[in-house]
């Protein structure tokens, strides 16, 4: 988006990808469908956005949401809007996304160079930068008067998101943020046992909460796996879970199984259900509560036995259980299974307004690189094409 950008508005632009071909990364989200973006106003958008969604104002100012989808409708790329204003592409292929990117950057002027991974950045006393890279086997070097770091976080290092760019931006004279896993699994103790193979929970609640003090609640879709627990509400709770467990070293979760349900309204339920079926033993009962792979686990929880009779000490517990079972969550999964990267270029060294180094004269940050990260729901791919097409802007002069 950067290059393509800054290419439209006249400047010579080389962009190096160390990949076999661009937009790796882009190409997988979304599970291959590609959520590119959200049609929530800027104000709400802006409240998914950690640590401080302020620092993007100007960019979203300049190209937001329906920027993007304007500039994707002229490039052939038709969208769709689902659930929560998520946004796709109207094929749900995010392929056809970075296709479409890829062909405008390409007619813009850009020369792209793939299989060119840069080794090293410089910047001389006479302004110019030079970045060493190597292509088809040779060692090479080029030279400009500005410079664009947008190589993606350590999320999905097989895409090639390898954490270069911290590095260059630290010998660069920048200050990289703590930097961690962000909508990642959560690991959790005594589910392994029990093997699950994503097994999907709807319409339940998750609190998490770490030294008395609850850090997330979420209301959604959440999966048992063997390691513990993924799916929508997990990995939207992640950030805080990471960050609480770096400092607590555990978290408490409370998986409430029937959120619409008071506990007197759960009650009924099994009585009714006692009534109108034939039910013989406990996890008969069960079964018309949950998935059957999750009795077991959710038995062993509450303290019961499946072959038992249903007796009301074990209708008390199954009410309890199913509006509070307890969870240890003891850690995370590592950056190959994240989305996203929490930490980054600290944006107090970034102008906000041109996303320019304040502390290089023609160094510009965009993408996962900076410290800012958000939610699930097609934001961070924004945050990408905003600061991609700010930066771009400003590196070629124009506004």
């Amino acid at each position: 988006m950067a290059a393509g950008r800054a290419a439209e508005l006249g400047a010579s632009v080389l962009l190096l990808e160390k990949m076999e071909k661009p937009l790796r990364k882009l190409r997988i989200s979304g599970k291959g469908r590609g959520n590119i973006t959200n049609t929530k106003p800027i104000h709400e958008f802006l409240q998914k956005i950690y640590p401080d969604g302020s620092f993007l104002r100007p960019a979203f100012s300049l190209f937001f949401n329906t920027h993007l989808v304007q500039f994707l409708h002229k490039t052939g790329v038709r969208t769709v809007e689902e659930r929560g204003g998520r946004v796709f592409p109207a094929s749900q292929r995010a392929w056809d996304v970075a296709e479409a990117l890829l062909q405008w950057a390409r007619r813009m002027g850009v020369e792209l160079l793939c299989h060119a991974p840069v080794t090293a950045v410089t910047h001389g006393s006479d302004g110019l930068f030079s970045v060493m890279f190597e292509h088809n086997t040779a060692k090479r070097v080029a030279h400009g008067k500005q410079l664009l770091l947008a190589t993606g976080g350590l999320a999905y290092p097989a895409t090639g998101s390898t954490g270069d760019g911290y590095g260059f931006a630290k010998k660069l004279g920048h200050s990289i943020t703590p930097l961690r896993p962000s909508l990642t699994p959560i690991e959790v103790d005594g589910l392994a046992k029990f093997a699950f193979k994503d097994l999907p929970l709807r319409n339940v609640k998750l609190t998490a909460t770490a030294a008395g003090k609850t850090i997330g609640e979420e209301l959604g879709e959440l999966t048992l796996t063997g390691f513990g627990i993924s799916g929508p509400i997990a990995l939207r709770m992640s950030r805080s879970i990471v960050d609480a467990l770096q400092v607590q070293r555990e978290v408490a979760l409370q998986l409430d199984w029937k959120p619409a349900l008071s506990k007197v309204q759960l009650q009924n339920r099994l009585e009714r259900e006692l009534l109108q079926s034939d039910i013989r033993h406990t996890g008969d009962l069960l079964r018309k509560l949950m998935p059957a792979p999750a009795i077991p686990f959710f038995a062993e929880r509450a303290g019961l036995q499946v072959r038992a009779k249903v007796c009301e000490n074990a209708k008390e517990k199954i009410v309890e259980t199913l509006k509070c079972c307890t969870l240890r969550a003891f850690g995370y999964r590592p950056f190959s299974e994240a989305i996203i990267t929490a930490g980054g270029v600290s944006v107090d060294e970034v102008d906000e307004n041109t996303m320019q180094s304040k502390r290089v004269a023609g160094l510009y940050f965009a993408g996962e690189l900076l410290d800012v990260d958000a939610s699930t729901g097609g934001y961070n791919l924004q945050i990408a094409f905003s600061t991609g097409w700010l930066a771009g802007s400003k590196m070629a002069g124009g506004r």
